[in-house]
């Protein structure tokens, strides 16, 4: 399923959800679910075996290898992931609202597209813009706190 867009998806949604939010919320989960799946795989498979094999000689059981090594080693890659999902969901949406929406700022880019308001369709490329880099800000700044140890192998 990775290699199709979400877009490609966006008819079927609307068939099976309709245009309102429980639609969108059901689009962006299947835009992120392989991205975040990939990263999370590719976080776990990353991990040095090394640091594996020393925490089973250390006695550790697989619960505590799992908590203590695995997933704090991982986290830096689910985080990329995730903020590559984040953009990825932002352009879904935003394409949703240009397609069928109620609301949203690609219904009023579109709206205002049909009247010939260029300024109101410049004016909402630059905030879907903005918005898309305050997302990624909010991302990058959570990373920081949540994983201090990211490039300090």
């Amino acid at each position: 399923m990775r290699p199709v867009p979400p877009l490609a998806l966006i008819p079927l949604v609307i068939i099976w959800a309709g245009i309102g939010e429980s639609g969108k919320i059901i689009l962006l989960f299947l835009a992120a679910l392989w991205i975040m799946a990939i990263a999370a795989r590719s976080g776990v498979s990353g991990v040095n075996i090394s640091k594996v094999h020393a925490a089973y000689s250390l006695g550790a059981s697989k619960w505590q290898i799992m908590r203590h090594v695995i997933i704090p080693n991982s986290l830096p890659e689910i985080f990329t992931g995730a903020r590559v999902a984040m953009g990825v969901c932002w352009g879904t949406v935003v394409a949703a609202e240009l397609v069928a929406a109620e609301e949203g700022a690609g219904m009023m880019i579109m709206t205002a597209s049909k009247f010939q308001n260029t300024d109101i369709v410049i004016m909402g490329i630059i905030l879907i813009g903005i918005i898309g880099f305050g997302i990624d800000m909010l991302m990058r700044w959570a990373e920081r706190i949540l994983v201090p140890w990211k490039g300090k192998s």
